[in-house]
């Protein structure tokens, strides 16, 4: 009885709009709905491709040897090895096109075909990179609404373009790709979250043998006219429409390369999808691009900032407005504003002591490391000065044989589309010169494609009898990344109080990487670079 329950329990059956034979130019879809029935009846695990009510012409597939791949998201093809061993035969000797309804019916059958493969393999690692979840990580983590406006915002070419002539990205991709042209040359690349397609055409123009472009949005067809546009460079790119969790591909890859990076590197969470990509597509020791992020980190002050952002909460001061007392949300408006991370470019002598990081190492990092990041904070001021907030920047790094390459966004560099970031303290804290600074940032992943970041900065009272005492002054916020105030303002040229005194800055490109292999115990013994030489001439010039 129990082997009887068993069997009907994995039976499945899908209705179809088409089937079609690569082999042949008939479709088996005229008159009656194509029926797909997953079945072990015979004691062999086969889907059967045949027309309700009709068992001739039915196409079998033995799914001991079966592959399939989405084409789009409501077409997919079956691959199975030819049963004729007088014949010479290619890896895979007979394809069938498969069209479904619509997009749910088509992750439906996939996950179904996962799961019978699941059971024939026994364990065994999944080829081509198939993964064994019967549903697709990125719905349940993350909300319809949210993933719907992220694919639609950046389905549009003016958005693309905006990343597009943002040089420093753009230029730093090209030049890492191009400069490691032997990472490149020969090798099967994928690259994730295509958009554009436009890392997927410099992968070619390094050599790449082939590059599958995985894009979820609609972007995916404006890749494709690009890359057709492109003919001596897209004979070797493929454009696959779908999420890097979802899709399948016929070979391993020996490249990834990607521009998962989002404010403050983490943003989006897209980082989670690079990772997974990894994971599933990439050969043992294969290579990323980029390979390590760092999120850099530096108590800053600020008072046109802060007085900014205060006033905004005046209007709710108002006792006579239309008749109408609006202070009772005063309160509510001032904790408000000051939940709004600041994006813009600021002047680096703000920095009221050196910087410090945090390392994340894509080569290495599990996907579940992303969705909740604590940072412990310790900084020795180097002025005496009101602490604002934490301000925060990322760079990422592209490990390559030849040239290793940073892409920065650190204030007094070449400002970037991602800006910087700063977390406002509704309270600030005061420090002398020398005195330390502690504290912690925690970021933690929500559904709508982000993090909630709770920020606390701490520091010993100064004065007469404070250490006797031992009060600590310490103010904390609670910020949305999501919901940024978008200032983008160019850095001001702020007079510096007489207290203060500049200090100077490292460049992150004039770091010399000596390994490979990132130890983040020791990345993270040293204190942070920032922006240097140059970047201090700069600041200073301007």
């Amino acid at each position: 009885m129990e082997g009887t329950v068993g069997q009907k329990e994995k039976q499945h059956e899908f209705t179809l709009v088409s089937v079609s034979d690569l082999a042949s130019s008939s479709s088996e879809s005229q008159s009656k709905p194509v029926v797909a029935r997953f079945s072990d009846d015979s004691g062999l695990a086969e889907l059967r491709f045949h027309k309700e009510s009709e068992s001739a012409a039915a196409i079998n597939v033995d799914l001991r040897t079966a592959q399939i791949f989405k084409l789009s998201s409501v077409q997919s093809v079956c691959f199975t090895e030819g049963s004729d061993s007088t014949e010479e035969k290619s890896s895979y000797s007979r394809g069938v096109t498969v069209q479904f309804r619509n997009e749910e019916e088509s992750r439906a059958f996939h996950c179904a075909f996962k799961q019978w493969k699941e059971e024939i393999l026994e364990g065994k690692a999944l080829p081509n990179g198939t993964i064994s979840a019967t549903k697709c990580k990125f719905d349940d983590k993350i909300e319809a609404s949210s993933a719907k406006m992220y694919f639609h915002y950046y389905g549009q070419l003016l958005h693309q373009q905006n990343m597009l002539q943002d040089y420093v990205r753009t230029g730093t991709y090209y030049a890492a790709v191009i400069e490691n042209r032997a990472d490149f040359i020969g090798r099967v690349v994928v690259d994730v979250g295509a958009g554009s397609g436009i890392l997927s055409l410099f992968a070619a123009q390094a050599g790449a043998k082939h590059v599958y472009a995985v894009e979820a949005s609609e972007m995916a067809e404006y890749a494709r006219k690009l890359i057709v546009g492109n003919p001596s460079l897209g004979q070797r790119i493929t454009v696959i429409k779908g999420k890097v969790e979802e899709v399948e591909l016929p070979e391993k890859a020996d490249i990834l390369i990607s521009e998962p990076m989002g404010t403050l590197l983490v943003n989006e969470r897209m980082l989670e999808s690079y990772v997974i990509a990894r994971d599933r597509f990439l050969v043992p020791n294969g290579k990323m691009f980029p390979s390590v992020g760092r999120i850099h980190m530096a108590p800053f002050s600020d008072e046109y900032l802060f007085i900014e952002i205060a006033n905004k909460a005046l209007f709710w001061q108002q006792q006579n407005y239309y008749g109408v007392d609006l202070t009772p949300l005063y309160g509510s408006a001032f904790q408000g504003y000051f939940s709004q991370p600041v994006v813009d470019a600021f002047d680096p002598r703000l920095l009221v002591a050196s910087p410090t990081y945090h390392v994340l190492d894509f080569t290495k990092s599990k996907e579940e490391d992303l969705y909740e990041i604590e940072i412990p904070l310790r900084f020795t001021a180097s002025v005496g000065a009101r602490v604002h907030g934490l301000a925060c920047w990322f760079d990422v790094l592209f490990n390559g044989s030849t040239v290793q390459r940073w892409l920065t966004t650190a204030p007094g560099a070449p400002t970037t589309h991602w800006y910087q970031l700063r977390c406002v303290l509704a309270q600030p804290i005061y420090v002398m010169a020398g005195q330390e600074i502690t504290g912690q940032l925690r970021m933690v992943a929500h559904n709508a494609q982000s993090y909630t970041l709770y920020l606390t900065l701490m520091a010993k009272m100064w004065g007469p009898g404070a250490e006797q005492g031992g009060i600590i002054q310490a103010s904390s916020c609670k910020l949305d990344l999501k919901e940024p105030y978008y200032r983008m303002s160019q850095p001001q040229a702020y007079p510096l109080a007489q207290d203060q005194q500049s200090h100077p800055l490292i460049n992150t490109q004039d770091i010399q990487i000596q390994s490979q292999d990132f130890e983040e115990a020791e990345l993270m013994q040293h204190p942070s670079p920032n922006s240097g030489a140059q970047m201090n001439s700069m600041a200073e010039n301007n």
